[in-house]
């Protein structure tokens, strides 16, 4: 089982490791033959509308979006999670391109910019064990979860965090940074067909 990175821009190195951590063999993807050979792909975080003219750039907006519609077990973190949303609330401005998939809204950068960045214990609905240790830097919350989605997690202030759709996984905070791969293991279990990780 072969798992790809979204290897555009941000914590590709990180996500690569906490990967082959939670037991899959995991390669970084920038072109469509890359894009072709993987079982599942991490959309990293970063800034999403650079990471959407990147993708434009290595031929790879299309592909992705039909991969992702066509099935493709696909998991967002933070900028990931806006790539993978079917809708975004921008503060007014007008709404971005996004891979879609996911029947959420989501708004960008609602926690406040990289200075209002927090960490908060969250438990995660399909991940035993103590709570997760998030980090939020710069990150979306999702504003509305449609009928197709359920949300798996929410912060102390009530904001859903994490949420699923089939085979599609996000969270608004970035894993691959706590050295705990628990998300990245339930990811690893629904590219496997799997429905949780311990």
């Amino acid at each position: 089982m072969k798992i790809g990175v979204l290897a555009l821009q941000g914590d590709v190195r990180e996500h690569l490791s906490a990967l082959a951590t939670a037991g899959a063999e995991a390669v970084p993807v920038r072109r469509p033959a890359e894009l072709e050979a993987v079982d599942g792909l991490v959309i990293p975080g970063g800034e999403s509308t650079t990471i959407v003219k990147l993708a434009r750039i290595f031929d790879l907006l299309e592909p992705l979006r039909a991969r992702i519609q066509g099935g493709l077990p696909t998991y967002g973190s933070c900028a990931g999670m806006i790539l993978l949303a079917d809708r975004v609330d921008d503060g007014g401005s007008p709404i971005e391109e996004t891979f879609g998939g996911l029947d959420i809204t989501v708004r960008r950068n609602a926690f406040g910019r990289q200075v209002d960045s927090f960490e908060e214990d969250v438990a995660i609905e399909g991940i035993d064990g103590p709570p997760v240790r998030a980090v939020f830097i710069r990150a979306p919350w999702v504003q509305e979860v449609g009928p197709s989605a359920e949300a798996l997690a929410t912060t102390s202030q009530g904001h859903v965090v994490a949420v699923r759709q089939g085979q599609l996984l996000a969270t608004s905070f970035h894993p691959e940074i706590t050295g705990d791969s628990r998300v990245h293991a339930l990811f690893v279990s629904i590219v496997r067909g799997g429905s949780g990780a311990h």
